[in-house]
């Protein structure tokens, strides 16, 4: 038997895992976690509620975002595009946030309900953005990456990008609500 077609579990999740991601996911929904909490009223017991939600969420998220954010980058390659951006948009995400809630409550720090609509609601908008980077070459690892230092000086144009996309999108909508299928 060839050797490495056996190729033990850890060392396929972690051959798709991008390190990019999961640095930029632990810093933001960390940060999340922390302004969502101190908004919900949580400042006085922080120490008690509020640091164990943002450890778990540090060490959660850095052994998981970069798996999740590489099996999204897999996923731009399906052949199906529309498969692909829905893997990417709502697939991972939505394992994600399963699996984020059920560790949260295994280790006995659920997160208020508050926190966790904050962090459902930033990883919709996340996973669009995700897309939408990792469509245009950003963000990527392996040998469709470029550097994190290239990344970040295309981050300006990337946000602008996502930002307007929205708007441009609205006006292209009457064009092509005016087209109309062609026979074959």
């Amino acid at each position: 038997m060839n050797p490495h077609s056996r190729t033990p579990f850890l060392a396929q999740a972690f051959a798709c895992w991008n390190w990019k991601c999961a640095l930029l996911s632990t810093a933001a929904r960390s940060t999340v976690y922390l302004v969502a909490m101190m908004r919900a009223g949580h400042v006085h017991g922080f120490l008690s509620a509020g640091v164990p939600v943002v450890l778990v969420e540090v060490v959660y998220v850095t052994l998981t975002a970069g798996l999740y954010a590489g099996l999204q980058q897999r996923a731009l390659s399906f052949r199906s595009r529309p498969l692909g951006n829905l893997t990417v948009v709502i697939g991972v995400p939505a394992l994600a946030q399963v699996l984020d809630w059920l560790v949260h409550r295994a280790v006995g720090a659920p997160a208020p309900a508050k926190a966790t609509l904050a962090v459902c609601v930033f990883a919709a908008v996340s996973a669009l953005f995700h897309l939408h980077v990792m469509r245009r070459g950003a963000f990527l690892t392996g040998h469709c990456g470029r550097t994190l230092t290239d990344d970040f000086r295309r981050m300006p144009g990337l946000v602008a990008g996502f930002a307007t996309r929205p708007f441009l999108l609205l006006a292209d909508l009457p064009s092509l609500l005016s087209q109309t299928p062609s026979a074959s």
